[in-house]
């Protein structure tokens, strides 16, 4: 079986959840003998042929906002379809829309939904209607539909009457726990002395109230470091990073490797403000770590591994603020969750099950 991947950004080392889910679980499958190639965006990428045993395509993508994921998407669906590909596995509600395209040309399509993009505040109204079609284009006419979270799955049978949604969410590595810290000494904070949060630096993510709460906490002797950066330059980024430097906090950009594992190893506190998610990976590596964590209260993050003191409302500063104190209040705690369930290995083992209905 030849399977096509489209959807990401790419595989290795792009920044985003797809991203990291497709490079955590494509390689698995790979190993389980399957012919799989990973479909990149040209402007994203360098230029390699394989990774851990998936092919490598390299197709063009213009980098704007609103047009690159379909006009990539596009082009990948008739790349596949010269190929003879058997099946795409299309990744996200917006490529989703080249669902009939793919069918027409022959090939079975798998459909990963990570969340429902159109509540995604980046996006005009224009966008939204377009990415609302997008999710019921490919839950209607997709083989096979996947959704990463259960709240996910029963939007999708509440909203388009598709009760054989397979939920299977997203995954972590076990953690690298490291004692160095010359990364943490490089950009000025202290083992233990920071509250960290991790993603990309969009409206939705929330850090402009981490920000604001952060300079309403009473415990002192912390600092926050928001580790991420944006996609795409806008006035938002630019007046996070402005609020930032006024603020005192440490913002060093993407940050992968050693040094997240350093800042992830060595934090107090992890926060995820977030005011839309599907999954958050970012969220479960914390976890993985061990770490106390405080969350906004949208559904996508009530984990049944967490506890109600881990969360505050949504958008709201103030509570953001108390909670952070509470948590910073006592002496930092490292936590022991039960991960069994966000297992690569076990979830591309399901994933295979989901192939392995489309050749019966």
């Amino acid at each position: 079986m030849k399977i096509y991947v489209l959807g990401t950004r790419g595989i290795p080392y792009v920044a985003g959840g797809v991203e990291t889910h497709c490079e955590r679980l494509y390689p698995r499958l790979a190993a389980m003998g399957m012919d799989v190639t990973v479909v990149r965006r040209r402007c994203y990428v360098a230029p390699r042929n394989e990774y851990r045993g998936v092919r490598l395509i390299d197709v063009y993508a213009p980098r704007i906002k609103s047009l690159e994921a379909i006009c990539h998407t596009l082009l990948g669906v008739v790349k596949a379809g010269i190929d003879r590909a058997d099946v795409v596995h299309l990744h996200a509600v917006g490529p989703s829309l080249l669902v009939p395209l793919a069918r027409l040309l022959g090939m079975k399509v798998v459909v990963t939904n990570h969340g429902h993009d159109y509540e995604r505040e980046k996006w005009g109204r224009a966008a939204r209607a377009v990415l609302r079609m997008g999710e019921r284009v490919g839950v209607r006419f997709a083989n096979e539909v996947i959704a990463i979270s259960q709240p996910i799955a029963d939007v999708l049978e509440s909203k388009y009457g598709r009760g054989d949604v397979t939920v299977i969410p997203n995954g972590v590595e076990p953690a690298c726990v490291t004692e160095g810290d010359d990364y943490l000494k490089s950009i000025g904070v202290e083992r233990g002395r920071y509250v960290l949060a991790v993603g990309r630096l969009v409206k939705e993510k929330g850090f402009h109230d981490l920000i604001k709460a952060f300079g309403k906490i009473r415990t002192k002797g912390f600092r926050l470091v928001i580790a991420g950066d944006a996609d795409h330059r806008d006035d938002y980024s630019d007046e996070l990073k402005d609020m930032a430097v006024e603020a005192g906090v440490v913002m060093p950009g993407y940050v992968s490797g050693e040094p997240l594992q350093q800042l992830l190893s060595h934090s107090a506190l992890f926060v995820l403000p977030s005011y839309h998610e599907g999954l958050p990976i970012a969220l479960l590596e914390a976890m993985s770590y061990g770490l106390d964590v405080a969350v906004s209260d949208i559904r996508a993050n009530r984990l049944s591994e967490l506890d109600g003191s881990d969360f505050f409302k949504r958008g709201d500063c103030d509570d953001l603020a108390r909670l952070i104190d509470t948590k910073l209040g006592v002496a930092p705690r490292r936590r022991c969750y039960d991960m069994s369930r966000y297992d690569w290995d076990a979830i591309a083992a399901r994933t295979a099950e989901v192939y392995g209905h489309l050749s019966r």
